[in-house]
């Protein structure tokens, strides 16, 4: 296959970037698309050229480092899909292809294809974390809990962290991963002791990190290569409004928490 990539290079997060052509015709329809990549950085290295910047880790869809917005979309073409699971057989031959960073203010470019994405651990860190205390591995059946919770709490939990609602977000909302963060955990008895605390916290977090506000597009679910759905940011804004509300009836909760 040969393809023709306009791929963003941009040195800083201060510089001024621009897209940067390049002609691949070497691509087997059974590479991934980060082996694409690697394909053309090992071309521009051998000729003595910068290699394009870009981030990858585990490549099996878990760790959600890769993140480019390929011809406009997070992730690519597929849903349920990273790109590190991107293969080029979903591309014909001859096409042009637009590789870009993710695109929000709260992920500045480290260089080229890399963002920085910081500002999700900083809300994770915010959560803090549970008082229950767990010990060794329990037996399945030691702590009770329903079907529909435990499977509410596994498809929050399923969330990389990858940051493509974000970037599909017309907002740059980080609600969807914000509200996944959360629910995994307030969905099981072990995190109740926090919850209030919890989403009081964690969503305090995802503001200071000026991330913008969710006006229900939509676009983050289907960005989201693991098919999250926005119920639990309804899930989240409830919990946080329960929260506010206890907060004003019994004001010194906070203090008493410290």
């Amino acid at each position: 296959m040969k393809l023709h990539l306009k791929i963003w290079r941009q040195s800083s997060a201060s510089s001024k970037g621009a897209f940067e052509d390049h002609t691949v015709d070497d691509v087997s329809p059974d590479m991934s698309f980060l082996e694409m990549l690697d394909v053309l950085n090992g071309r521009l290295e051998a000729e003595g050229k910068e290699p394009v910047v870009f981030e990858s880790d585990c490549r099996e869809g878990i760790c959600g480092t890769c993140s480019l917005v390929i011809n406009g979309r997070p992730h690519g073409p597929h849903q349920n899909t990273t790109a590190c699971q991107l293969h080029m057989r979903s591309f014909e031959d001859g096409d042009t292809v637009y590789i870009e960073p993710w695109r929000a203010s709260a992920f500045p470019v480290v260089k080229d294809l890399m963002v920085d994405r910081a500002a999700f651990d900083r809300i994770i860190q915010a959560g803090g974390y549970i008082s229950v205390r767990t010990g060794s591995a329990p037996d399945a059946n030691a702590i009770p809990i329903a079907k529909e919770d435990a499977e509410r709490a596994m498809d929050a939990a399923a969330c990389i962290g990858c940051g493509a609602c974000v970037a599909a977000c017309p907002n740059g909302s980080a609600m969807l991963f914000t509200a996944a963060k959360i629910s995994h955990l307030g969905a099981v008895p072990q995190g109740e002791a926090e919850r209030t605390k919890r989403v009081k916290q964690m969503v305090q977090a995802m503001d200071d990190e000026l991330f913008g506000s969710c006006t229900n597009y939509g676009e983050c679910q289907e960005a989201c290569p693991k098919g999250i759905s926005i119920t639990y940011i309804g899930q989240m804004n409830r919990d946080y409004l329960k929260a506010t509300l206890a907060n004003v009836e019994n004001p010194r909760d906070d203090v008493s928490a410290q």
